[in-house]
This record gives structure tokens, C-alpha cells and sequence, in this order.
């Protein structure tokens, strides 16, 4: 018999969820396409708006404000453009990012060069108002438009949403975020963080992959330049018919995760803060990133001075344990963190980092059998360390 997988990669991918595995089922086999005028399209058409409304509830939005897409990425290409449309202001839009964005938005975004302005952040990975503050004052011929995640999905570090999105609106700008990570973890309302447009990926909380959602605050918000162009389906904003199974999935999975929140966070947070007494216990000198700053209750982002991060990772992987370095988005390999670079982590620390992210699935059992796997990983490499040095 295989011995059961500790899997602590959950903001990679969360395991899916029983309702959204039966909730994909049931549509696949019910069928209908949402744009026919048959009994089977009206079906469909209804499923997908009930849908829409569960997904809009996960952030707090109306449901006519949900436009479906593949994913968050293709959500955020879709909002970060330099032809939106709101209000009368005729200012040519600025993207502001902050340095710890995930690369759907630092590569993905629509706009020139000359038109975009990295932000920094603090030692923490939060983002510096001041430099905010400054990027707003030295360019009042435009209209700021920032690019600011929830938290992050290297670090689970929370941004101060609420205070950069009131110092945009002053300016007359608009703020998007990539709440990938937070949705179904944390509370989130999009009206209470001050958000203009929120970005949400189904998979990233135990639905299926392949399905996400643009989620504007308001409808005076438009986008006119698709990324996705024919049938003028979501409104014009997201052509081709609509993945009905994936949809009825990220339902499901928004339902469940709202329904257990309160009582999921504070599991999760005691598994995570018994995860990193673990990791001090196990070497005094571990770093914990971001670990001053409000964050996530299921991400550890550390490392072992000494141990490097692919080293570990293929060891880990050996015993039976999946974590991860870095963003899963990336080619695949583990390579720099731009994240850590951002947050002036010396190289010699940063090549050491890893990442344990817990869930619905996570259990005592798993944590501990992490804990043991990474003392005897840290061993042997200290081990083979010491044979090389001989």
C-alpha cells in the first residue's frame, strides 16, 4: 500500500472539494448551452446565473458585476488596461504596482513602459504608502490606476488595502486587486477593502482549474478592449460559451468555503502558528518572511539557513511531502524570488526559502509529519555538507 502524500501546497492548488467535484458532475452531465433559447439552454443559462450570484457573494459584489474568464490571470490581463472607461476625467491612465505583484500583473498587465511605476515595499513585503503617496503627487496629469494583491502568495503577507485605495480615489483613480489568495480564507468584501475590480481564480479554493472571475465594484466600470472576442458572451467582455461545469464548480466551492470560514481560520491559524514553532524548535536561526506583517492564517514562507531550497524540495518530495518554492506559476523550476528580492532578503537566505500553504485537507498529522520529514531532510544535508568540506 502507498503511503499517504502530505501535501502543504494549497496556494499552488487546493485539493478540490467534494461539492465542486459533484457540483462539475452534475452540470456535465446535465448539459445546455447558457445561449440557447431551448428548455436545455434556459437550463443551463439559469444554473450559470445562480452561479454567478454565489461567486459575486465570496466578495461581497452584485452579480451583474461577475464576468467569468479561465482564471485570474486572464482576469487581471482583462482589467489592467490603459482604455478603461469611468467617469468624465479624460486623464490618460498610470499603472502603479507594488514590487511584490504576482507576474500575471507585472508581466500581464496591457500598458507601455513609460506608463507603469513599480511601488516598494517594506522589509515585511507591505507595500510603502509613502512612495504611494509620492508616485500620486509627481504625476497629476494622470489617473493612477494601482495594482495591489490582497496578500501574497509567496509570503501571505496582507496590503493595506483600505489606505491605498482612499489615497487613489483622491487622485481619481481606481484600485485592482488580485485576491487570489485571500478568497475563502479571509473575510473579503470588495466595497469595504475600497477595491474597484477584484480578481478570483476558483482553483485556488478547492474548486477546479480553468475557471475565475472579474468581479467590478460597480458597473459604471468598462473595460472595451476584450482580451477574448466573437459572441460578445458576459457582456461583451469575455466571448465563447461560457464553462458551465468549471462555473458550477467555483460555486460550490465558494459556498463551501464561505460556509466553514470562521471555523477554518482559526483551525488553520493554529495549525500554521504550530508549523512555525516547529520550524524555531527546529533550528533557532530560522527566518520566518513577512512574519511581522498581518498575513494569511495558511502561509509559512521560511527557510533554513544553510539548506537549500531545491536540495529541500527534492528531498521533501522523496519522503512523501509537497511544498513549494516560490510561485507555481512560473516555468516549473525553483529559481529567485522576486518577492524576497523586493523585500532586500540577502541571496544567501533567499535561495533557502520554502513555502508550506495549509487547507481544508490540512490536519495536526500533516504538520508534524513535516516537521519530521524536514529535520531528517536537514540532517542529511548537513551531513553530506560536512563529508563535501572533508
Amino acid at each position: 500500500m502507498l503511503q499517504e502524500r502530505i501535501y502543504l501546497d494549497h496556494n499552488a492548488t487546493m485539493p478540490v472539494r467534494p461539492e465542486a467535484a459533484r457540483a462539475v458532475g452534475q452540470a456535465l452531465l446535465r448539459g445546455g448551452n447558457p445561449s440557447s433559447v431551448h428548455a436545455e439552454g434556459r437550463r443551463a443559462r439559469a444554473s450559470l446565473e445562480e452561479a454567478r450570484s454565489v461567486v459575486a457573494g465570496l466578495v461581497g459584489g452584485a452579480a451583474k458585476n461577475v464576468t467569468f474568464t479561465s482564471g485570474a490571470t486572464e482576469a487581471l490581463n482583462l482589467a489592467l488596461t490603459p482604455t478603461l472607461h469611468h467617469g468624465t476625467d479624460a486623464r490618460p491612465w498610470h499603472l502603479l504596482v507594488s514590487a511584490t505583484e504576482h507576474p500575471c500583473v507585472l508581466r500581464g498587465h496591457r500598458f507601455p513602459a513609460d506608463a507603469v511605476t513599480v511601488l516598494p515595499v517594506s522589509r515585511e513585503g507591505v507595500l510603502d504608502l509613502d512612495a504611494l503617496d509620492a508616485a500620486l503627487a509627481a504625476d497629476t496629469g494622470s489617473r493612477p490606476l494601482l495594482a495591489l494583491q490582497f496578500a501574497n502568495n509567496e509570503t501571505g503577507v496582507i496590503q493595506p488595502l483600505r489606505e491605498a485605495a482612499e489615497r487613489v480615489h483622491a487622485a481619481g483613480g481606481l484600485l485592482v486587486c488580485d485576491a487570489v489568495q485571500a478568497a475563502g480564507r479571509v473575510p473579503l468584501d470588495i466595497n469595504e477593502i475600497g477595491a474597484d475590480m477584484v480578481a478570483l481564480s476558483a482553483h485556488k479554493l478547492g474548486g477546479p482549474a480553468g475557471i475565475g472571475a472579474l468581479v467590478r465594484a460597480r458597473d459604471s466600470i468598462h473595460i472595451p478592449d476584450a482580451l477574448v472576442r466573437g459572441g460578445g458572451q458576459e457582456k461583451g467582455l469575455r466571448a465563447g460559451t461560457e464553462n458551465g461545469p468549471g462555473i458550477a464548480g467555483f460555486a460550490a466551492a465558494a459556498q463551501a468555503a464561505l460556509q466553514s470560514l470562521t471555523e477554518e481560520t482559526a483551525r488553520i491559524t493554529a495549525l500554521r502558528d504550530r508549523l512555525e514553532a516547529g520550524l524555531r524548535s527546529l533550528d533557532g536561526a530560522a527566518s520566518v518572511f513577512g512574519a511581522g506583517a498581518a498575513r494569511l492564517p495558511n502561509t509559512v514562507c521560511f527557510a533554513l539557513p544553510g539548506m537549500n531550497a531545491q536540495t529541500a524540495l527534492m528531498a521533501l518530495d522523496l519522503a512523501g511531502v509537497s511544498v513549494s518554492s516560490g510561485s507555481a506559476c512560473s516555468s516549473g523550476t525553483v529559481k529567485a524570488s522576486s518577492v524576497l528580492d523586493a523585500m532586500g532578503v540577502q541571496p544567501d537566505m533567499a535561495k533557502c526559502m520554502l513555502r508550506a500553504s495549509l487547507g481544508w485537507t490540512t490536519r495536526e498529522a500533516d504538520v508534524d509529519g513535516f516537521l519530521a520529514a524536514l529535520a531528517t531532510t536537514k540532517q542529511r544535508i548537513h551531513t553530506a555538507g560536512r563529508g563535501l568540506a572533508a
